[in-house]
């Protein structure tokens, strides 16, 4: 866990969580609780789930209100009093965006313009949302850096980019300070191994725990900076307390600096799940046809988050997997 004595300046302080429901946006509650910080939750429950807040409901800090991005009245009701929000609530997933393009329009730019404008009107101090590595798109150089993208590959990619541009213009034209964290394939406690559109490590997870055979997409080289839930948090804490002002109205990758391929991946959570069941090192993986939209590599550079924002990644794809894992074990079974 981080360690979130540097973060006690958030005591009292009223912050809205939109996707609180969320696999991120419930991990981003919970230890905003633990600063003693007043938050709001808003969520639909399209994709977030009761029970991530279910612990949550009996503190006097917390507030649910149950409402979509998509309505603009809503936005301003949880908008109301806040000082900062932290703006989780989207439909991702490239492929579902491939499927139904215009619901995740819908909520990633439309929704993400009603939240701009309803924070705009609260006068909120700062207003810090989820983006996304899918804006690097066709680029490929790697590691990525902040400044240069390429075109994008998918609907959700081009809705994340665009929320970037709708920020930038907010700080230009409105003076609402904002900061964008690109998310580099998160994953940990609480994300959902179910439903069309899981992230691959649950998903993975489930099945060996299940002794059925996982599906790596082409021939597993394909490669990812996957970055463990508490980084994402950290990254979160630090754009909204910071007091460097060279650091607002920017982007940031949010991930940890390393990348790591599927089939590395694959035997890695082997590795960690086997010891808790020995038949799992057995399982036999299948490889499957390349996914459309996805790049075939992604790695970040952090030094900008790092120069700017203080930010120093405490997990790396080794400790968060293991951590994982165990609260996995404990949780599917």
């Amino acid at each position: 866990m981080i360690n979130i004595d540097h973060f006690k300046k958030l005591e009292n302080k009223n912050i809205l969580v939109t996707g609180g429901a969320g696999f991120i946006g419930s991990n981003l509650c919970e230890t905003l609780l633990k600063l003693n910080a007043k938050v709001t939750c808003l969520d639909n429950f399209a994709t977030g789930h009761r029970h991530n807040i279910e612990p949550f409901l009996s503190n006097d800090n917390f507030t649910l209100i149950e409402g979509d991005i998509r309505d603009l009245d809503t936005c301003h009701k949880a908008c109301a009093n806040q000082d900062f929000i932290l703006h989780q609530a989207a439909l991702g997933s490239v492929p579902r965006s491939i499927a139904d393009p215009i619901t995740s329009n819908d909520v990633n730019v439309g929704g993400f313009l009603n939240m701009l404008v309803a924070a705009r009107d609260a006068e909120v101090t700062r207003f810090v949302y989820a983006a996304s590595s899918s804006t690097y798109g066709d680029h490929e150089a790697l590691p990525k850096v902040e400044e240069t993208i390429g075109k994008p590959l998918s609907p959700y990619a081009i809705t994340k980019y665009v929320n970037e541009l709708y920020a930038d213009n907010f700080f230009a034209t409105y003076g609402l300070n904002t900061i964008g964290l690109r998310y580099f394939n998160v994953f940990g406690r609480r994300q959902d191994p179910n439903g069309a559109y899981a992230a691959v490590i649950p998903l993975f997870v489930k099945q060996f725990m299940n002794h059925d055979s996982p599906v790596i997409n082409g021939d597993g080289t394909y490669s990812r900076d996957f970055t463990y839930i508490d980084n994402v948090v950290q990254m979160n804490l630090r754009a909204i307390t910071t007091e460097n002002k060279e650091a607002l109205n920017q982007v940031y990758n949010t991930a940890v600096g390393d990348r790591t391929t599927l089939v590395q991946l694959v035997n890695l959570l082997k590795k960690n799940l086997s010891k808790y069941d020995a038949k799992i090192a057995d399982v036999e993986i299948v490889h499957g046809p390349n996914r459309k939209g996805d790049i075939p590599h992604s790695l970040a550079s952090v030094e900008k988050a790092k120069k700017l924002l203080n930010y120093n990644p405490t997990h790396t794809i080794d400790n968060g997997i293991e951590e994982s894992v165990e609260w996995y074990w404990e949780n599917l079974k």
